[in-house]
């Protein structure tokens, strides 16, 4: 497939866009060693040393190396400083054995509960054993040693696992208005050898919540909560955070892919990345669910039905911790200014007390 474009006999218009590349690769030093050499050429030798700290011999490598690379401004970028040969970790490879079989009998095992064992065999064997870290990087000089259980698919044939790489949070990540970040999560209810849920959301900038009881753990049973919670909220969500259940895969992922909203996932074993809606989960397991688990198995729409009146009452009345226990979540958000909101913010807000 070509690509035409409409300037294309512009004269020196290739010349003028690779310029317009480079300077835009630039590092603040390589424009800053640009900035004075272009004094030194304009005022004089003893003008640029006094006014930049700066040898003479710097000076003249600088314009070699210009004039070298052809006037190319990127060439005046720092070069890496890495030594061309590095120091290796040499151990005994008596040690770096006993590393790999220890790792295979004990899938996995760290480097703290590794090194007692290996201090074992170390002074079985009259050997300097190595600390801690170097056992870490040692694990890491290995290729990480690390192994997955073999899964055999309905053919007998083994399946190859390959871990997917999803998009973390950032450790500074901060909800700054509503709708920046909304959290999702799962309560799963196990009785009578029937399983009900109840997925749950919470904005973190307002704190403004919603639950609904369902039969099913499908990441389709997400997406359509997920459109309901759009429905309710009356604000455009740009980040949804979740822990990396499968209800969250498949169709819930490819929505937010439609929506061109960024799904940041916690780490494995790690709720506290998803501090607030696990707050969330016990509040409403301890001042609703526990109360009303029997509709959640006998009736789910009646069940639905009582959530919402509690979800309408949570929102409204119930006052939150995270406001000094002095406003709810909706009273919170009418008390903010709009004009101090981003601007897609404000779509919806006269209909904010309405909405719930």
């Amino acid at each position: 497939m070509r690509i035409f474009n409409t300037l294309r006999s512009t004269r020196g218009l290739v010349a003028t866009w690779e310029a317009v590349i480079r300077l835009g690769a630039m590092t603040p030093t390589a424009a800053k060693r640009a900035e004075i050499l272009v004094f030194w050429s304009k005022h004089g030798l003893s003008a640029t040393l006094d006014a930049f700290p700066v040898k003479r011999r710097t000076l003249f490598a600088w314009r070699k190396t210009l004039r070298e690379n052809h006037g190319r401004l990127q060439a005046l970028q720092p070069k890496s400083r890495a030594p061309q040969s590095k120091r290796k970790r040499i151990w005994d490879g008596r040690i770096l054995e006993e590393m790999k079989r220890l790792r295979k009998a004990h899938p996995n095992l760290g480097k703290d509960k590794l090194h007692p064992l290996l201090q074992e065999f170390c002074q079985g064997q009259n050997l300097q054993c190595p600390g801690v870290c170097t056992v870490g990087r040692l694990i890491r000089d290995l290729g990480g040693l690390r192994t997955a259980p073999q899964k055999i698919s309905h053919f007998g044939k083994l399946k190859r696992v390959d871990r997917e790489k999803v998009l973390r949070k950032p450790k500074d990540f901060k909800a700054e208005y509503p709708g920046h970040c909304v959290a999702l999560d799962t309560v799963e209810e196990f009785r009578d050898g029937m399983r009900r849920y109840v997925v749950t959301a919470m904005d973190l900038f307002g704190r403004v919540s919603f639950a609904l009881g369902t039969f099913s753990h499908a990441s389709l049973a997400a997406k359509e909560f997920f459109a309901l919670f759009q429905e309710v909220f009356p604000f455009q969500v740009s980040f949804v955070l979740t822990d990396n259940g499968s209800e969250w895969k498949k169709d819930f992922a490819a929505e937010l892919a439609r929506l061109a909203v960024v799904h940041y996932h916690t780490y494995p074993r790690c709720p506290k990345m998803n501090s607030h809606i696990e707050r969330f989960n016990r509040t409403i397991q301890e001042e609703f669910l526990n109360w009303h688990k029997h509709l959640l198995f006998l009736d789910l729409k009646g069940f639905n039905a009582e959530l919402f009146r509690y979800l309408l009452w949570y929102n409204t009345k119930r006052v939150h911790h995270a406001f000094r226990n002095k406003l709810s979540p909706v009273q919170f958000l009418l008390s903010l200014d709009p004009q101090t909101l981003p601007e897609e913010c404000r779509r919806g807000w006269a209909g904010t007390s309405t909405c719930f």
